[in-house]
Formats: C-alpha cells, structure tokens, sequence
C-alpha cells in the first residue's frame, strides 16, 4: 500500500471535495501513480482527522471523475492513464461528450435534432427584435440586471396547461431548458450528491451534472415511465437530492406517464425527500391531458419548458417554475452557471409568448411535424417504431443483425445522420434496446424527410448485406 498523506493546508470548500481535488492533483503530479493503492478509508479517516463519510464521498468522486477504481474487500487503486502525461489531457474528458461529433459534420442530413422546424418564424423574431432594439436601446446595450414583470407572466403563461397555472413569482426566465435544469442541479445539490436518472435520458443533463461532480443514480422503466417500485429502491440505497423525470413524451422513447403512475412517484419522492425536475419541453406540444406531475407533489416538483422544441431553439428561450421559496437560489445559479440573461432574448421571448406569436409558430411547426410523421409512416411502414402525434421524433427497433451503433455508422455512410441508445445513456447500463432515434424536423424541406428515410428503410431492409457493409 502506498504511504501516502494528503496536504489539506490550502484551498477551501467542503472538506471531501478538498481532499477529492488533492488526490487528483497528486495522481497528475506523478506523486500517485497508476496501480497505486490508496489508503484505506478508515485508515485515511482517522490519520488526517476528518469522518470517515469525508473521505468515502471524496473517494466516490474520484471514481465518478474515472481517476480510481474500488471495489469492496480489494481497496481503492489509482486507474492507468495509458502512459499519457496527465498535464496535457484535456479537462472535460470524452465521457461528457457522448456519441455525437462534437462539431456537426457538413453535407449530412440531420435526423439528429429535434428543434422546431423551419415554418418562416424568421420574420415573426425579425419584426420583434427589430422593435426591440429600436425601443429599448439602453437595456440592449447593458447587462439585465432588473427583470420586468412581464418577463415572469410570459413565463407563467408559457408553463401553465391541464391546470397547471405557475403564478408568476414561482418563475425563472432561463437560457432555455437546459439552463433551467443545471441552474436548478446547481443550486439544489452538492457535488458528490446523487441525482436519479432514467437508463435512457435526455443524457445532455446527466453529463452536465457529472462535469460538476454529480453522481448518476438510475432507474428503470417500462412502457409507462419510471418504475416507483425500483425508484423507491433507489431512494433507499442511494439517497439521492434530484430525479429528473421527463412524464410527458420521454425522449427518446415517447413514453408518456399516467396520471396514477405520477402520483405514485410524487409519493416516493415524498417520503424520501427527494425533488423532481419535470422536463415538460415536449409537452408542450402534445395534446396530452394528464395533469402534470407538479399537481401531485407541488412543493417539491420544478417545472421546466421552453421554445425550442415549439418555436425556435436558436432565441434560447425558456423558464423554471419551481416552489417559491427555491426561487432566489435558483435565480442566482442561473447567473453564475450562464452569465446571465440577456435583455435581448428575454425581452424576445416574453413577447414571442404575450403577443400570442409563439402559439401561432407553435401551431404551424405542430402541423409541420405532423405532415413529417405521416411521411415516417408511409415509408417505415411494416417496421417497429415509437411514434406520438405532435413529436418530432421516432424511435425505431432495429431487426437483426442491426445493433444502435452498428446502424448509425451505416446510415453516417448514406449520410444521414442518427442518435444511437448511447447517446441517451446517463450512465453505465446493463439494458440493450436495439433502437435508433430519428429527428425529422431539422431536414428544410418535407422531401428531404422522405428521402433520408428511404435511406435507412434500405438499411432495414438489407438486413445481413447491409451490416456486413458497414460492420
């Protein structure tokens, strides 16, 4: 075993995450080196006088950020980085990228998005935006540092449906829905804390909240959402801060929670004291009329929505509405995690939604979007496939011998391009889906839908032939 002690003399924080950044400072200075075993923690525990539940979170967020590797009866060693002088390996490693190319590759077809189609809202956010600059000079030339109230009303507008009607001092205008949720993530939790994800999630939020030192806690589901029986284990063996939830069309796989489903959840998270963020960008394009998980469990459930699914992802438009006392918190985090609102795009956004202009774009990307489902009937017709009215995406079995990966290589060689099940992975899983899903609404035109999806109705079709090509 090494003898080794950690200088905790320096730097600030909670004690675990110092002790955590120390041990990675000494595995990049050398001064721990692969295949090292490290203390153990009751050893460490008592030597450098702290509890041994500091040293266990800091030794669980080494494993989390993939420098050790532990396992009960044997210790905790430090993992090979491959001969690699750590000072030259980049800080956000590959595990937080997932599996899309960083930088979108040109000449493909993108069946890898989901944001609002093309239905010429560009006028619409021209006119707006022009009378905004023109209006307001001072707040577009300088930080927005005073909110106007009717920034929080849009935002309540925007959230409100099925009964569910945010009052407007519950609200927090974001940089879009991903910003609500990490903003939330970041003021509600610590690092080292454990937050429940589906196996298949929109990953995006799970690889944010472990870039911050997050710990991934998942949880199965079945054709109705998360599992309450295996949610309520989680809760128990893993005491996680957040779940977050996606009731109204989960992405990828379009399921949609039933009302009694949700009330069960709201009932784990409860009695656990957990807190839920429900994702609701997607419902806000269906027709859905559960009530939202927020009805079952209000002081405990953060609703999140926004405009790019419905409107245009390029304003970055969203809001949060979450128990009014996390208010505050949640605002604050929202700063330090983006930089802050900008007047511009706020100001756009509460008057996309005031005006009434965002339904009426709403409407027309909704019959779009559905003009585009008809086409993905037609022409994966026979084959097995999750499909909801209104939502712009599709998730496809695959037939043997096609596995996830196997197949978005070959549809990349047509050049059309997917999202694997790793893309929507949180973390590591033992579960095997053998699906594919495709975005139809960023191709411009109706034909170019048609003609991707000719492409990878070959693909099917090949079977044998086909993946050995690309095998």
């Amino acid at each position: 075993m090494t003898i080794w002690l950690p200088d905790l003399s320096s730097g600030s924080g909670p004690l675990y995450l110092r002790l955590a950044e120390r041990i990675e400072h000494d595995i990049d200075n050398g001064i721990l080196a692969s295949g090292a075993k490290l203390p153990p923690q009751r050893d460490l525990a008592y030597d450098i006088g702290v509890t041994i539940g500091t040293v266990g979170r800091a030794y669980a967020l080494l494993r989390e950020r993939g420098l050790v590797s532990g396992e009960v009866g044997r210790g905790t060693y430090v993992l090979e980085r491959n001969g690699i002088q750590p000072s030259i390996i980049e800080p956000a490693s590959l595990p937080h990228e997932g599996s899309r190319p960083v930088e979108a590759p040109a000449g493909k077809l993108h069946f890898d998005s989901t944001a609002a189609p093309n239905v010429g809202q560009n006028s619409t956010i021209e006119t707006i935006t022009s009378a905004i600059c023109r209006d307001f000079p001072d707040d577009v030339a300088s930080y927005a540092r005073n909110f106007p109230e009717h920034w929080f009303r849009a935002g309540s507008a925007w959230l409100g449906r099925n009964g569910f009607a945010p009052s407007p001092d519950t609200i927090v205008p974001t940089l879009g829905a991903h910003a609500a949720i990490v903003s939330i993530i970041a003021a509600v939790t610590q690092p080292g804390d454990f937050i429940v994800f589906e196996h298949l999630t929109y990953t995006q939020v799970a690889r944010s909240a472990g870039l911050v030192g997050r710990r991934m806690a998942l949880v199965r589901s079945d054709a109705h959402g998360i599992d309450p029986a295996d949610f309520e284990a989680v809760c128990a063996q893993k005491h996680p801060k957040v779940a977050f939830l996606m009731p109204t069309v989960q992405n990828p796989t379009g399921a949609t929670m039933p009302a009694e489903r949700r009330a069960a959840i709201a009932d784990v998270a409860r009695r656990y004291n957990v807190l839920l963020i429900e994702d609701d960008l997607y419902g806000a394009l269906t027709d859905d009329r559960t009530p939202l998980l927020a009805e079952f469990a209000p002081e405990r459930v953060f609703v999140v929505g926004g405009l790019s699914k419905s409107v245009a992802a390029g304003v970055r438009g969203g809001w949060l509405s979450c128990p009014a006392h996390f208010r505050h918190s949640i605002r604050v985090a929202h700063k330090m995690v983006t930089g802050g609102m900008p007047y511009l795009l706020a100001e756009l956004c509460a008057q996309l939604v005031l005006s009434g202009e965002a339904a009426a774009i709403r409407a027309r990307s909704i019959a779009e979007i559905n003009a585009r489902l008809d086409i993905v009937r037609k022409t994966l017709d026979g084959s097995d496939f999750n499909i909801a009215a209104n939502i712009p995406f599709v998730w496809l079995a695959l037939p043997e011998p096609w596995n996830s990966g196997t197949f978005k290589n070959a549809a990349y060689g047509q050049g059309v391009l997917v999202d694997d099940e790793d893309e929507f992975k949180a973390g590591r899983s033992d579960q095997v889906f053998h699906r594919v899903r495709i975005g139809i609404s960023a191709p411009r035109t109706r034909s170019e839908v048609e003609g991707g999806l000719i492409k990878l109705r070959r693909l099917l079709d090949e079977g044998d032939a086909g993946y050995d090509s690309f095998g």
